[in-house]
C-alpha cells in the first residue's frame, strides 16, 4: 500500500507536468474569426501541437485522475485519523464560563478536567475490555440560551462526542436538551434542576437521552416550605423571585404551592427580571405583608444585593435560599449580612461520605479551595457516564443511553441515586446548610 507521503509525492509531481497552456494575445487571433489561428497559437510544454478535441479529452483525463488521487489520499487521511482516534472518547462539556454566573461554569470546568484526568492518568477507562483514553471538548455558552443550543449542535456534529455533560443553569439546561434530544445524543446536566429539562415540551413525557444528576424543582420547593413550617415555625411566607428565569419562577411556585397547603400562607409574591438591580419596590411590598420567612430562590449573584436591600428598609426576618445559593462567591458578595440563613443543597463537605472526602482533597489539592455543589455534581455527573461505559461496554450514543437508564445504584459525592424508570430524574437527598462564621455548615438532610 502506498504512504500518505508517496500519494502526495505523486499529485506533486503530476501536477507540475502537466500540460501548461499560453494563452494568445488578442493580436495572436485571427480576426477573420477563423479558429485555426486561435486554435494553433496554443505553445505545450512538450512541444506537440493538439486539436481542440484532442486538448480538452487529454486534460479531461488528467484532471480525473488527479481526482482520483486527491480522493485516495483524502480516504487514507480518513483512515489514519479513525485509527488513531479508535481508542478515544470524546465528551463534551458546555459550562457558563462568562455571562451572569460565571462561577457556576469554573466549577463545571474544574470538575471535569479533573475527572477526565484521572481517568487518563489511570491509563484510561477500562469498555469492553478495552483501554480508552478520554478526549474533552469545553464550550462556553456564555449565559445564553442561544448559545446553548448551538455549542450542543457544535459538539454532536464538529466534534462528534459521545455525550455531553451540562449546561448547569435551568434556563441555558433547557435548549441545550432540545438539541441533545432531537440528535439522540445522551445529555447529563450536573445542576439543572426544573422539571422541563428532562421533559419533551410537545408530549410532556420523559426526554430518552436527557438525564441529571440533581434532584428537581418540586422535590427542592417541599424541602424548603416543610423546613419554613416546621423547623423554623413560621405561619407566613413572602417570596421574590426572576420571572423570567425558568429555574427560578419554577422553585417559587413549587414552595408556594407546599407552603400552603401545609398550612401556611404566602402573603407577598413577588417578581423581578433578570439584570434588575433596585428591588425596593418589591421589598416594600413584602415589608407591609410582614411575613416571618422570606425565600429568594435566586442566583448567588443576586441575592447579596436583595438582602442588603432588605436590611436597609428594615426587613429582619429570617432569609431562605435554595442550591442557587451555592456558590462561595455568595459569602464574599454577602459578608455578614447573611450570617444564620439556610439554603437547600446537593450535599455538605462538613459532613461528607467517604467517596466524598476523598473528592473533596483531590479538588483542595488541584484547586486551593473547596468544592461547591456544581463543582460536585458535575463530578458525579462524569461518574455516571464512566459507569455507563463500563457497565454498557460500547462507545456509542445508544448504548450508553441504555447503560444510563438502567444504573442500579450510584454512590456518589452528593449522596446515592438511581433514576425514576422511564425518566432521566434520580432519586436522591438533599440537605439544608446555614451561613456560619462565613461558611456553609450542614444543618439537616432532607429524604425523598
Amino acid at each position: 500500500m502506498l504512504a500518505i507521503q508517496d500519494i502526495f509525492y505523486i499529485i506533486i509531481r503530476y501536477t507540475n507536468n502537466a500540460y501548461i497552456v499560453n494563452i494568445p494575445s488578442t493580436k495572436e487571433v485571427v480576426p477573420s474569426g477563423d479558429a485555426s489561428g486561435f486554435v494553433s497559437s496554443f505553445s505545450l510544454v512538450d512541444s506537440h501541437t493538439v486539436t481542440t478535441q484532442s486538448f480538452m479529452e487529454e486534460t479531461m483525463k488528467r484532471v480525473s485522475l488527479l481526482l482520483s488521487l486527491l480522493i485516495l489520499g483524502s480516504l487514507l487521511l480518513s483512515a489514519c485519523g479513525t485509527a488513531a482516534s479508535a481508542n478515544t472518547i470524546k465528551v463534551g462539556v458546555i459550562a457558563e464560563l462568562t455571562g451572569d454566573i460565571p462561577a457556576v461554569g469554573a466549577s463545571c470546568k474544574n470538575a471535569a478536567e479533573m475527572a477526565v484526568k484521572e481517568v487518563n492518568d489511570a491509563g484510561g477507562l477500562d469498555v469492553g475490555g478495552k483501554k480508552y483514553t478520554i478526549e474533552l471538548f469545553i464550550e462556553d455558552n456564555a449565559g445564553k440560551a442561544d448559545q446553548s443550543a448551538s455549542a450542543a449542535q457544535k459538539l454532536i456534529t464538529q466534534q462528534n462526542v459521545v455525550a455531553i455533560i451540562g449546561p448547569n443553569a435551568s434556563r441555558y439546561a433547557i435548549p441545550a436538551a432540545e438539541v441533545a434530544e432531537s440528535s439522540k445524543v445522551p445529555l447529563i446536566t450536573p445542576w439543572s434542576t426544573n422539571p422541563k429539562t428532562t421533559l419533551d415540551a410537545k408530549t410532556g413525557l420523559p426526554k430518552r437521552y436527557v438525564f441529571r444528576a440533581c434532584f428537581i424543582d418540586p422535590f427542592q420547593g417541599r424541602v424548603v416550605a416543610k423546613f419554613a413550617l416546621e423547623q423554623l415555625k413560621t405561619t407566613k411566607a413572602a417570596v421574590l423571585y426572576d420571572v423570567a428565569s425558568d429555574y427560578n419562577k419554577g422553585i417559587a411556585e413549587f414552595f408556594k404551592q407546599t407552603y400552603e397547603e401545609n398550612g401556611g400562607t404566602v402573603v407577598a409574591f413577588e417578581t423581578y427580571t433578570t439584570g434588575d438591580k433596585d428591588f425596593s419596590a418589591q421589598l416594600t411590598k413584602i415589608k407591609d405583608a410582614a411575613p416571618e420567612v422570606i425565600f429568594l430562590p435566586n442566583y448567588y449573584s443576586e441575592v447579596p444585593l436583595q438582602i442588603q436591600q432588605a436590611h436597609r428598609l428594615g426587613i429582619e426576618v429570617p432569609f431562605l435560599g435554595s442550591d442557587s445559593w451555592g456558590s462561595a462567591e455568595l459569602i464574599k458578595l454577602c459578608g455578614t449580612e447573611c450570617e444564620g440563613y439556610y439554603f437547600s443543597t446537593h450535599y455538605a463537605p462538613d459532613a461528607a461520605t467517604p467517596v466524598a472526602t476523598k473528592f473533596i482533597a483531590s479538588y483542595k489539592a488541584t484547586y486551593g479551595q473547596t468544592p461547591d455543589d456544581v463543582a460536585a455534581l458535575t463530578y458525579d455527573a462524569f461518574g455516571l457516564l464512566w459507569t455507563a461505559l463500563k457497565n454498557g461496554g460500547k462507545t456509542d450514543r445508544e448504548s450508553i443511553r441504555n447503560a444510563l437508564a438502567t444504573i442500579p445504584n450510584y454512590e456518589g459525592v452528593t449522596g446515592t441515586m438511581k433514576f425514576q424508570e422511564g425518566s432521566g430524574d434520580p432519586i436522591k437527598s438533599a440537605v439544608i446548610l446555614q451561613i456560619k462564621n462565613g461558611a456553609f455548615v450542614w444543618y439537616a438532610n432532607a429524604n425523598p
